[in-house]
């Protein structure tokens, strides 16, 4: 059944998409907002118990719900249960338009128009970016996005309590960037048990899709890029998936201060530089053709990822 609750809200997100303004996220939008103005009092415990009231308002009803309908038999509706909570909780075409939107300005010469997409999508300064700084931009994005939006979704949808882990992990993905990001709420104690519940959370994961990308992709540079240069990204998770997923097409992503090279130390003239090559990522600077490589990458790591889930639930089913 799982298996065909994630095929089946997968074509029904292919026919249509889920906006990601919906009222299902906006309430939960809200929620957060309201919980960090009730609990916030500038400590660590408080974001601790405003992150558990999250779960507890959000996660139990849907494992409740769930494990009623498995109880006493209702086999169709914990299926219609399961595809409806996968197909809130997967994203994988709630931000394809952007990143579509961008890779067709830029192949028209269009670098305007692409760093206004982007701008809205990644909410960052796009102001003076050539064409090679918003293709890594959205490279890097899009990489991002779909491991939490899609791959991460289904590694906790085959836990035991199914589509309440899924919410589970959306939830906390949700909340450590609710309530870290925003300037308000930058390098405050409230957010910092949200990051890290969300990073163990992710912790197996983003090494799967990390695997997944190599898979797919050129195994030997992904898994070269992710051993030796995943830990210069200041976010591990980040620098696991940017490491592996640029190595695994060919293509060096990551700012120049999150790539640049470990200085030398200060008797630099005792080191031996032989081995200075390895300062440097594998693959060329991202291009129009990197989009075109992302998509090819992210739809084979999928396909790999069904194939995966069939082979498990067959095995699950014939036990």
């Amino acid at each position: 059944m799982t298996f065909f609750s994630i095929l089946c809200a997968l074509l029904i997100e292919q026919l249509k998409p889920l906006r990601a303004d919906n009222q299902v996220y906006g309430g939960i939008k809200t929620l957060a907002m309201r919980i960090e103005g009730w609990f916030n009092a500038g400590e660590p415990k408080n974001g601790r118990l405003g992150w558990m009231l999250m779960m507890l308002v959000l996660v139990v009803p849907v494992a409740i719900v769930y494990w009623v309908l498995v109880y006493y038999g209702f086999v169709f509706l914990a299926f219609a249960w399961n595809v409806a909570v996968v197909y809130l909780t997967l994203g994988f075409r709630h931000y394809s338009h952007y990143f579509t939107s961008i890779q067709l300005a830029l192949n028209q010469g269009d670098e305007a128009t692409a760093r206004t997409l982007l701008a809205e999508w990644a909410r960052i300064d796009t102001v003076g970016m050539d064409a090679q700084e918003i293709a890594r931009i959205a490279v890097e994005k899009s990489l991002i996005t779909t491991h939490r939006s899609v791959f991460g979704v289904f590694f906790w949808f085959l836990m035991p309590a199914g589509p309440a882990c899924a919410v589970l992990y959306r939830v906390s993905e949700y909340l450590a960037r609710a309530w870290n990001e925003p300037e308000h709420m930058r390098n405050e104690a409230f957010g910092q048990f949200a990051a890290k519940a969300f990073y163990w959370i992710d912790w197996i994961p983003v090494r799967l899709t990390a695997i997944a990308f190599a898979v797919v992709g050129n195994f030997e540079d992904a898994i070269y890029a992710w051993r030796n240069f995943a830990s210069r990204w200041a976010d591990e998770s980040r620098g696991i998936i940017l490491a592996a997923g640029g190595g695994a097409m060919g293509v060096r992503l990551g700012s120049p201060f999150e790539n640049a090279p470990q200085l030398l130390p200060a008797d630099a003239a005792l080191v031996d530089l032989g081995d200075a090559e390895t300062d440097v990522l594998p693959g060329e600077e991202p291009n129009l053709r990197a989009l075109q490589s992302t998509v090819g990458l992210v739809w084979r790591a999928l396909i790999l990822w069904m194939i995966l889930l069939l082979l498990l639930s067959s095995v699950v089913w014939l036990g």
